[in-house]
């Protein structure tokens, strides 16, 4: 380009003189001019023409200068662009990760309070008396049974991820606790075929929670722990605890089909200490069920678990199997709904065969059932009912069997507040009867319980 530009005005400067020096003899015929004259006057226009084509030089350093100088402008400029496109394209692809995380991370929690007012009464020595104890403490309080914090995590259509935390408050035992319910990777590989590696729901439990619907008011039936009622004269009642658990550690498959004629199952092989207790056994625990659905509002189920419970360690004690078997039948629909519980267990509690140095061997035995109902009357009011009964015996080392009847029934109207808040006021009842005068013992509860979920 400055080639161009000093080549075109080194001829225009050329043209210039040659113009000059072509016309020179044409004015000389028209006008005689002395020789001294002529030759200074072209001096003249020479020297002229000089100072022109140095101007014009200079004129074309300063725009090659200029010009260069915008080159260099324009190269720094482009290195920037490119610099704030790649800057920008790392901060796109950074927040494309994050909205990724965000959109296929969910946060959920599930919460179960209390305001109840309850009047607890054991057999003493003198009769029936209002007493402290067996899990009850007589008064007013306040509770949060449960609050459940979880975090699921989806990373493609196969394999997620499930936090789940469990926080509770109860005002009977003036402490707080917070562990881990569920901690898990799934993978999903078909409707009827789901892995679940971790700490999970299990089999039975959850199943029958889903169907019960009240599970904020009480846990089902072989979950609900009978507290008191076994034990020795003189001794603390060791209670019978509740015959199952609801999540535990180990390797879980399920699956399910919808609508009509539907089924679905899960098998579990587990720790067998509950989702508290993640410790090492010789031998692992199973648990299954299986259910099938002729119509999409009805459910008939059957289950089982069989194991040491996570007792069968090293240098341990010689145990025997718990075993349990579950039936369920119900039926719920939008405004309606009804169902019948069943189990047994064999030494549930004695999976410890001798719990002193004696060849007597320690056996339990226990069977029970649970009916439920519930009816939507109106828009977001509903009245349910639940009636309990079981029956446990159980041979102790120093003679023969013993047995306990438990009695348990609630009552009430829930309200929904809003689509994922309920309360309930609600009435329960609860009658242990033993064989010695220390066990027996009835407890009535009345006050509010709710449900809260986001």
């Amino acid at each position: 380009m400055r080639s161009k530009l000093l080549a075109v005005a080194i001829a225009a400067g050329l043209g210039v003189v040659s113009f000059h020096v072509a016309a020179e003899p044409a004015q000389a015929k028209k006008v005689a001019k002395p020789a001294a004259q002529a030759e200074s006057s072209k001096n003249a226009e020479i020297e002229a023409l000089k100072a022109q084509l140095a101007e014009l030089q200079a004129k074309v350093a300063q725009l090659e200068e200029r010009t260069d100088a915008q080159s260099d402008i324009n190269v720094s400029t482009g290195q920037n662009v490119e610099a704030v496109q790649k800057a920008q394209a790392a901060s796109d692809k950074k927040v494309s990760s994050v909205e990724k995380f965000v959109n296929n991370t969910k946060i959920s929690g599930t919460m179960f309070f209390d305001l109840t007012n309850a009047n607890h009464k054991e057999h003493t020595a003198n009769g029936m008396q209002e007493k402290d104890g067996h899990g009850s403490v007589n008064g007013v309080g306040y509770d949060v049974k449960r609050f459940y914090l979880s975090v699921d995590h989806t990373f493609d259509d196969v394999w997620s991820a499930n936090l789940t935390t469990d926080f509770n408050y109860q005002s009977t035992l003036s402490q707080t606790s917070l562990f881990v319910k569920k901690a898990y990777v799934q993978g999903k590989f078909d409707p009827l075929f789901t892995v679940r590696f971790g700490a999970a729901d299990m089999p039975w439990i959850p199943f029958v929670e889903k169907w019960y619907g009240y599970r904020f008011l009480e846990n089902t039936i072989t979950d609900r722990s009978i507290d008191g009622g076994r034990g020795t004269v003189g001794v603390a009642p060791q209670g019978v605890g509740s015959f199952g658990n609801s999540s535990d550690w180990g390797l879980h498959a399920l699956g399910a089909t919808a609508g009509d004629n539907a089924i679905n199952y899960q098998l579990s092989v587990v720790n067998g200490r509950g989702f508290r207790n993640p410790s090492r056994s010789q031998s692992v625990d199973v648990e299954g069920r299986f259910g099938y659905q002729p119509i999409e509002q009805m459910v008939i189920a059957v289950g089982g678990y069989s194991g040491k419970r996570g007792n069968d360690v090293q240098n341990g004690a010689p145990t025997q199997n718990a075993t349990r078997g579950d039936l369920l039948v119900a039926y719920r629909d939008k405004t309606f709904g009804v169902g019948a519980e069943y189990f047994n267990a064999k030494n549930w509690d004695d999976v410890l065969k001798n719990n002193v140095p004696t060849a007597v061997v320690n056996r339990d035995k226990a069977e029970g059932y649970s009916v439920f109902g519930d009816w939507s009357f109106a828009p977001q009011w509903a009245l349910f009912a639940r009636y309990d009964h079981v029956e446990y015996k159980y041979w102790a080392n120093t003679g023969p069997h013993n047995e306990l009847k438990d009695t348990y029934y609630n009552a009430g109207v829930s309200y929904d507040v809003l689509k994922n808040f309920k309360l309930a006021f609600a009435y329960k009842y609860d009658k242990m009867e033993g064989p010695t005068v220390n066990f027996p013992y009835k407890t009535n509860e009345i006050g509010f319980w709710g449900l809260l979920t986001y």
